[in-house]
């Protein structure tokens, strides 16, 4: 048994119960998996200006281990460099990308979330002061792509914890499909019921993830 072998089995997925895997990353889920964590991956804790992010290329070299196919699916955003970045790499790293243009939705303050540096960074309608929160949701898109290539694959892996996906789960259980379920938190239980195997993200912090530290405000 190799090393990466031994990492797999000790995370359960044993690849001759799981057979052939198709890896479905919901970029937008994954993303902010460990926006509250103060751990770095050995255990240290960090400083106020350290941040802990999903980098896209560890994610791809991870998910190689295991998955005979990886789709990404993560929303556009052209005004920003980063979203450029991101679907940059997942492509460089061999993933399928799937992406939409992303949807900005308003949300609106209490007076009592309101400060001075708050303020700086939102915008007033006249309705009251908001931010701008991109939102792109991909529970369509794969849900169609896992039935379409579901001749092509025995076990069905998705990141994320989202219950939207339970109902898929159940429908592929019911076509002879395994599942296994990698999300961080608390896994809805609707989803986890469906499960054969399910993994908290913590336990492949240390796979994905990199340190990073914030740009200090001027």
């Amino acid at each position: 048994m190799d090393f990466n072998e031994f990492k797999l089995n000790t995370l359960g997925i044993n690849m001759d119960e799981f057979g052939k895997i198709f890896g479905f990353v919901d970029f937008g889920n994954v993303n902010h998996w460990f926006d509250k964590d103060r751990y770095d991956i050995a255990g240290r804790l960090m400083n106020e200006n350290e941040f802990l992010i999903v980098d896209v290329e560890k994610m791809g070299i991870f998910l190689n281990l295991f998955c005979r196919k990886k789709l990404f699916y993560y929303g556009f955003d052209s005004a920003r460099k980063q979203s450029w970045h991101i679907h940059k790499k997942a492509k460089n790293c061999g993933f399928i990308k799937v992406s939409k243009p992303l949807q900005i939705i308003k949300h609106y303050l209490d007076n009592n979330e309101l400060n001075e540096k708050i303020l700086e960074r939102l915008e007033n309608d006249g309705g009251g002061y908001f931010a701008k929160i991109p939102k792109g949701n991909f529970d369509v898109e794969i849900s169609v792509d896992s039935i379409r290539l579901m001749d092509h694959y025995n076990t069905f892996c998705i990141f994320s914890g989202d219950s939207d996906f339970a109902y898929l789960a159940k429908f592929l259980k019911q076509k002879g499909k395994k599942i296994i379920v990698i999300a961080s938190g608390n896994v809805f239980h609707t989803l986890k019921e469906q499960s054969d195997l399910c993994i908290n993200a913590q336990r492949i912090k240390g796979e994905i993830t990199c340190l990073k530290h914030k740009t200090p405000l001027v």
